[in-house]
């Protein structure tokens, strides 16, 4: 089973409002999904994006693809940025570093 991070659409006509959920890459858009782990709200000025962390890092380790745009909210709300430090080992900071 493929597993996705991905928005799901909610919200009026002409109002998004998103879901970030973890889903089978199979399951329509706004259809059956595993977990919600966040929300993005674009109507806000700024847009308003909050994840819960500790799941969407559990999400990642797990094998979790995001999709582009769940992607660049995961980079917006750092949890990407901690996700490919876990991930390197922190090898990238002291790479930069010297």
């Amino acid at each position: 089973m493929a597993v996705r991070i991905r928005l799901s659409r909610h919200g009026k006509k002409k109002a998004p409002f998103y879901r970030l959920v973890v889903a089978d890459s199979r399951s329509p858009r706004d259809g059956r999904f595993i977990e919600m782990i966040g929300t993005y709200n674009p109507m806000t000025d700024p847009a308003d994006v909050k994840v819960d962390q500790d799941r969407a890092l559990h999400w990642l380790g797990v094998g979790a693809t995001p999709s582009d745009t769940a992607r660049a909210l995961l980079r917006k709300a750092g949890v990407w940025d901690q996700f490919t430090e876990s991930k390197t080992g922190g090898a990238e900071k002291t790479d930069k570093a010297e």
